[in-house]
């Protein structure tokens, strides 16, 4: 799970698993915003951001009991009848989804989990989680546009908790998740509201007021480097993603759309006045 703005502020990438040294790319107008997002959020891990840090045992052991959630946006637990009727066995691609949590939790609940994330750091925690309880997760190194790794209808369920802000571009991914799921297969997606980038970052942050500052479609990589450096720190890159991307993507892509939900997001001001986040189910034919 990886949770944009908060993550950023002073809070994911197809190849085996791989492991190397922190790096700190310097931004130029000639970034690669999968290899800048990838050391930022190996950062992110070393920061302790609430979406690196992995489940108990606690929470494991409940799920093989049976009591079990996860999230898409915000702390929402997802709801259960969004899933299969029968999760066990269950082939499911946990899609820019590392940090321990999600992956883990669907594992032990039955499901066969693979997770594919951006950050090595991030698949790190979901092997602590698997290797502490004797869980089968496969973890994959990869760019979530590009999901050739993996065979067409391969997949019963994408699972894709708020990360696509981390993406330049969202038509790659969606026709992606529609190739690997079989038919019937589900698309579980957690975005943000892109109307929360219009606001003045520190104005946000520092004093929590909603100063409408930016035209969209936004990036934090638009700030001159000073005030990116000032607001957003070392975090990764955003892009703000509007919802004919997102859900009109989807359907571009095939989808049907079944349920759509939102949430205020937790960790700013915003939650006073509108949804930060939306989720969507959806299915392929």
């Amino acid at each position: 799970m990886a949770d944009p703005v908060s993550a950023n502020r002073g809070g994911a990438g197809g190849a085996a698993d791989w492991a190397g040294p922190l790096s700190f790319p310097v931004v130029t107008d000639n970034i690669d915003p999968v290899a800048y997002n990838r050391a930022a959020w190996d950062r992110e891990v070393e920061n302790s951001n609430e979406w690196t840090q992995p489940v108990g045992p606690e929470v494991i052991a409940r799920a093989r009991a049976g009591d079990w959630s996860v999230v898409l946006i915000g702390h929402e637990p997802v709801p259960r009848g969004w899933f299969p009727a029968e999760l066990a066995g269950a082939e499911v691609l946990c899609l820019a989804s590392g940090g321990g949590q999600q992956g883990p939790v669907l594992s032990a609940a039955g499901a066969v989990v693979t997770v594919l994330d951006n950050s090595p750091r991030q698949l790190d925690r979901d092997r602590e989680v698997a290797t502490r309880e004797s869980l089968a997760v496969r973890t994959v190194l990869g760019d979530m546009r590009d999901l050739s790794v993996f065979p067409d209808a391969g997949f019963d369920v994408v699972f894709n908790p708020v990360s696509n802000v981390f993406c330049p571009d969202l038509a790659p991914v969606w026709r992606e998740a529609f190739r690997v799921l079989r038919p019937g297969g589900i698309l579980m997606a957690g975005f943000l509201n892109p109307d929360i980038f219009i606001f003045d970052v520190t104005a946000l942050d520092e004093r929590g007021e909603l100063i409408v500052r930016h035209k969209l479609p936004f990036s934090s990589l638009d700030l001159p480097d000073a005030e990116r450096q000032r607001s957003y720190g070392t975090g990764p890159i955003e892009y703000s993603h509007s919802l004919t991307g997102q859900i009109g993507g989807q359907l571009a892509a095939g989808f049907i759309l079944t349920h759509l939900d939102e949430a205020p997001h937790h960790a700013d001001a915003t939650a006073r006045y509108m949804p930060g986040y939306f989720a969507t189910r959806a299915v392929k034919p």
